[in-house]
């Protein structure tokens, strides 16, 4: 089964564990591949709910850390969830994306019990300008694809590898069904790689093998902020680094770790 037309969401469940990606979850290395970032949040979300059906309380999520295993076409793919350290308070669970029989994603979550910290609530990350203050910005000028074009970007770019943005996306994640601000943010999250590129995917490939975040606190609101900072090494390795920003100010950090080559090769 392939991409569904039409839609204003990323996904359509199918059944139980099954989604059907709409032909805005498609690019940006190729059109005719999802862009993992909707995937990402579908897991999330999918993990939120399969807590949800177990358990009368409600933990909260810390860390998510996915392995990107390969590339996943614009077809049906199913999630399974499994609890690989279950407990009163603290909880890891894994997700699987698959596709074909095969795990294209693969997911690790920590949920932990909250507790009031009120008054111990500081940070010492640094704020980035508000949304109205950075300027509009077309991503589709340097990505191809429909997830590319499903998302309002503002950014505000010091060089190349080093910027500050907001992005938001008016489609829904999964139709016709609610999901939390955490996935929310997960499945605009993976954009961090191409915000502020070291050099033009035209002629250098940089995917990123991994995802992983942390969050202190819950995020608000409907946009991400970025603050992103991009690293290459000289044998093929790179990194993405960025501190994540809701409305309310620092909320975690993300990183991505990249396969770096250029075009010939």
């Amino acid at each position: 089964m392939h991409a569904t037309g039409g839609s204003s969401a990323y996904f359509r469940r199918i059944d139980t564990n099954r989604f059907m990606p709409s032909e805005h979850v498609s690019g940006a290395w190729n059109v005719a591949e999802q862009h993992v970032a909707p995937a990402l949040g579908l897991m999330a979300h999918v993990i939120e709910a399969d807590h949800h059906g177990r358990r009368t309380d409600r933990l909260q999520i810390g860390r998510l850390s996915y392995d990107i295993l390969g590339t996943i076409p614009m077809e049906a793919v199913s999630i399974d969830v499994a609890v690989i350290r279950p407990g009163r308070t603290i909880e890891l669970v894994e997700a699987r994306l698959n596709h074909g029989g095969r795990p294209a994603v693969i997911l690790r979550a920590w949920l932990a019990k909250g507790y009031d910290s009120h008054a111990l609530a500081a940070t010492n990350l640094h704020p980035i300008d508000p949304v109205d203050a950075m300027p509009s910005c077309d991503p589709t000028l340097l990505w191809p694809g429909g997830f590319i074009r499903s998302v309002e970007v503002r950014r505000k770019e010091e060089r190349p590898g080093r910027a500050s943005a907001w992005v938001r996306s008016s489609c829904q994640l999964v139709e016709g069904e609610s999901v939390s601000p955490t996935a929310r943010l997960m499945m605009l999250a993976d954009i961090a790689n191409g915000i502020s590129p070291l050099t033009s995917p035209a002629t250098t490939a940089f995917p990123n093998l991994d995802l992983t975040a942390h969050l202190f606190r819950e995020p608000v609101g409907e946009w991400l902020g970025l603050d992103v900072s991009v690293s290459f090494g000289r044998s093929g390795g790179g990194l993405t680094h960025s501190i994540i920003h809701d409305s309310a100010g620092p909320l975690g950090s993300l990183s991505q770790w990249l396969t770096v080559r250029t075009a010939a090769l």
